[in-house]
């Protein structure tokens, strides 16, 4: 029994030893998200990314590149499909927006971006990862959308105009003051 619980012990401390570099390093989770409910053409479309560091050291030269997005597709507004930063503390997390207008209609699917980074000042290897993908989705023409939820303007006309409420007459007074001569 004894040496059975030094053996468990001499495992124990080998596995230990063996992953507790691998706890001192920068690990990343990348999250790519579509925050459009309505994706429409010729419309704002908005993509953030957040990079999370969940492991025990900042990650350096941290590399964020997106070519999922063509320009023959896509117009870039505002923000960056490639990004670029420094140093990223363990445990803190950062975010980045990128504003795009979609150039054509139909359906397209939203694949993952490429991050790069090194995982601690001594490393030397890069280490590469992957963002979450969103999958596709159904970029709706402008026509369509605007015939689907914009406000019924013809009708809302109509009902005004036979309104005696809207009508343009001016309002007649209620008293009228009598003037003493």
């Amino acid at each position: 029994m004894v040496k059975f619980l030094c053996f468990q012990i001499f495992i124990l401390s080998l596995f230990c030893i063996s992953f507790g570099d691998e706890l001192n390093q920068a690990n990343l989770l990348v999250h790519k998200k579509i925050l459009n409910r309505f994706l429409v053409e010729g419309r704002d479309l908005i993509v953030e990314y957040v990079i999370y560091n969940v492991g025990g050291s900042a990650a350096l030269d941290i590399h964020l590149t997106d070519s999922s997005f063509p320009e023959e597709d896509f117009e870039v507004i505002t923000g960056m499909l490639k990004m670029r930063l420094d140093r990223l503390g363990a445990g803190s997390n950062i975010s980045h927006s990128l504003v795009l207008k979609p150039r054509k209609y139909g359906y397209y699917n939203f694949t993952s971006a490429e991050v790069t980074y090194l995982t601690s000042e001594e490393a030397s290897d890069v280490q590469i990862g992957y963002t979450t993908q969103p999958g596709e989705g159904l970029i709706i023409p402008m026509k369509d959308f605007d015939r689907q939820f914009s406000p019924p303007y013809y009708g809302l006309g109509c009902l005004c105009c036979n309104d005696p409420t809207f009508s343009w007459d001016p309002i007649p007074p209620l008293v009228q003051k009598q003037v003493k001569i």
